[in-house]
């Protein structure tokens, strides 16, 4: 591969913003072109669920770099552009405007789509899913009158937008169709914590419940729930997970399994193809292939795949770290902790933070903190140095 090569990213979001970053800060002279979908630059999406939907910032500030950063680092940024087509045995794309682009090493940082919620009614006015500008946006819009919304699903975007709505002075639905919030991404412990604190600011949580259908001249007026009464409300946010964006990958031939599935390299079942992301499906500690719907992963693997398409090798952490803001507190979690794993809290290092260990057959997992950025640095910087954390030492310090 000659020095001036052709590297195309296709996603327009956090891993494909670092992917294009590592690519000329290691050296990548080539032809470098970032497809994206949407008519902004790469952008970071938490906001969407807090500043952004408060008013409290417009989408400039959530931009990954500043937009001129691009025509800096001779990246051909091709905006409101999709993929057709891919042809691996041509190596070329097929855009939705601009022709087709031949490529020498390709990434694809295609990221998911929100799940949709399949019940009558859902095709009303007023019913949301959070995934892009354009959504907060609307939602924000429908937020600013006297409101009254439903929140379909107990995940974190759920609980994020439920905080932000409660901040805008709207009243507040949840309901789970589990027993509890965050169950496929959070321990018991700190499920319970989230209840008790979206109740304690006013959100109505009804666990155990679904939406059975909506209803409304046009826009939502009311949704019946599995349980109790019909609901008036005004706005539905719907926030059930997302579908990894494997069409394109999979007709082209990639293996799949439930994302594309990568080598720990990122690397895709046809050589020179990566893959990178929400969309990635890699194999992880345990050996068990999954996939992170994270922004520290987003950035994390950006970051590797940009290497790997240059040959280079990048260790990938194998603690995935998550955070959220709600209301005054600040959850983090790092590790893959199990539903089975035992909890052990530390002493307070200060009056409103907690901190818990968990470990499984004598094995650390992971630690949750609330308020505790300071002792969550640590903890990770010990697991990333390859230190254990002494469990029973931390027990006896408690007791």
């Amino acid at each position: 591969m000659g020095a001036k090569a052709s590297f195309v990213i296709v996603g327009g979001g956090q891993a494909g913003a670092w992917a294009a970053k590592t690519l000329r800060q290691n050296g990548f002279d080539g032809r470098l072109t970032l497809v994206g979908a949407e008519a902004h630059p790469p952008y970071e999406r938490p906001p969407l669920s807090k500043q952004l939907l408060l008013g409290q910032s417009e989408i400039e500030a959530a931009y990954i770099f500043p937009a001129e950063s691009y025509t800096e680092w001779g990246v051909d940024l091709r905006l409101n552009t999709t993929v057709v087509s891919l042809s691996p045995d041509r190596s070329r794309i097929a855009l939705s405007v601009g022709g087709s682009l031949v490529y020498d090493r390709l990434l694809l940082a295609t990221g998911g789509r929100p799940r949709k919620l399949d019940v009558p009614g859902a095709a009303l006015d007023n019913i949301f899913y959070l995934r892009s500008v354009g959504d907060a946006l609307a939602l924000r819009r429908a937020l600013a009158a006297p409101a009254h919304v439903l929140i379909v699903g107990g995940g974190w975007i759920g609980l994020e937008v439920a905080a932000t709505a409660r901040a805008l002075g709207a009243a507040v639905t949840m309901v789970e169709s589990t027993g509890r919030l965050c169950a496929r991404a959070a321990p018991p412990e700190l499920s319970q914590l989230l209840l008790e604190l979206h109740r304690s600011h006013g959100v109505d949580v009804r666990l155990n419940t679904t939406v059975t259908a909506f209803k409304g001249r046009g826009r939502v007026e009311c949704a019946q729930l599995s349980e109790g009464p019909s609901l008036d409300i005004s706005a539905v946010v719907i926030g059930v997970g997302i579908t990894p964006a494997t069409e394109l990958a999979g007709t082209a031939g990639l293996a799949l399994d439930n994302g594309i599935v990568v080598d720990d390299g990122l690397q895709a079942s046809i050589a020179g193809i990566f893959a990178a992301g929400d969309v990635a499906s890699f194999r992880d500690e345990f050996g068990r292939r999954t996939r992170r719907e994270s922004w520290d992963n987003a950035q994390r693997q950006g970051i590797a795949a940009g290497k790997a398409m240059l040959g280079q090798r990048s260790a990938m952490d194998p603690y995935p770290w998550f955070w959220s803001d709600q209301y005054d507190q600040n959850i983090q979690m790092v590790g893959s902790i199990s539903d089975t794993a035992e909890s052990i809290e530390l002493p307070a290092t200060s009056a409103n933070a907690r901190v818990l260990l968990y470990r499984s057959n004598g094995r650390f997992e992971g630690a949750v903190g609330i308020n505790a950025g300071r002792d969550i640095r640590m903890i990770r910087r010990r697991l990333e140095a390859g230190q254990t954390i002494d469990v029973a030492e931390a027990t006896n310090r408690q007791s």
